[in-house]
């Protein structure tokens, strides 16, 4: 019994963490998109700078759950919540990584005027994505597997609007002018689609950590059979 006020000091502020990376990856979304939007190559270079403040709470996690580990023997629920945490930090800092590079291709193309219907398809994307994001992390704080599981829905938006922009970029291509920043928008479009595939992977660590089982939310493959 001793041992357990420790424990449960240690999991609260790894928990605490992971909600303060959570709030940094929902502004290196929003910061990404506004760069895009207003052709802003300073803000897409605070946006790549801003990487490293999510790194340094990626690490302050990973350094806390290896401290943990060497002096605590968590189990059960306790054992997984910390499971839980690793993978929710590796997918919180892939977001981020996400979110550079929509800045670093903004860079790159923000001297071509860009086409508003798609910038506007990519900004209903990352709201989507952030409001994902939130969903995730309340459902993990929460314990709340059924919202969890309505990440599935909240994905399949983004993911209808990601096909909607990849067959608008292709109708674009007869344009050369209009050919490499199209092209460029592919990735930008991925990337937004990839992080609500992110949020719904957070979704299935809050079911592993409530049953105990880990179960994928989507079957790839009948996807890819249907």
């Amino acid at each position: 019994m001793p041992m357990r006020i420790p424990l449960q000091q240690d999991l609260d502020t790894l928990q605490a963490t992971l909600m303060e990376e959570g709030d940094l990856c929902a502004r290196a979304i929003r910061g990404a998109l506004q760069a895009l939007r207003e052709r802003d190559p300073e803000l897409a270079d605070e946006v790549i700078t801003f990487d490293d403040e999510v790194d340094s709470r990626y690490l302050s996690i990973e350094v806390a759950v290896e401290s943990l580990l060497a002096r605590q023997t968590p189990v059960a629920s306790d054992l997984r919540l910390v499971l839980s945490i690793i993978h929710i930090n590796l997918a919180l800092e892939r977001i981020a990584d996400l979110c550079v590079t929509i800045a670093k291709l903004t860079k790159l193309v923000y001297a071509v005027p860009p086409d508003t219907k798609l910038i506007e398809a990519f900004d209903e994307m990352a709201v989507r994505g952030e409001e994902m994001l939130k969903h995730s992390l309340d459902a993990f704080m929460n314990r709340d597997v059924a919202a969890a599981e309505s990440l599935v829905d909240l994905d399949e938006l983004i993911d209808r609007a990601n096909r909607r922009a990849v067959h608008h970029l292709m109708a674009l291509g007869s344009n050369p002018e209009m050919r490499e920043w199209g092209l460029r928008m592919i990735i930008v479009s991925r990337c937004l689609e990839r992080i609500g595939d992110h949020c719904v992977d957070i979704g299935e660590q809050v079911a592993y950590l409530v049953t105990g089982e880990f179960r994928e939310f989507t079957d790839a493959s009948a996807e890819l059979r249907g």
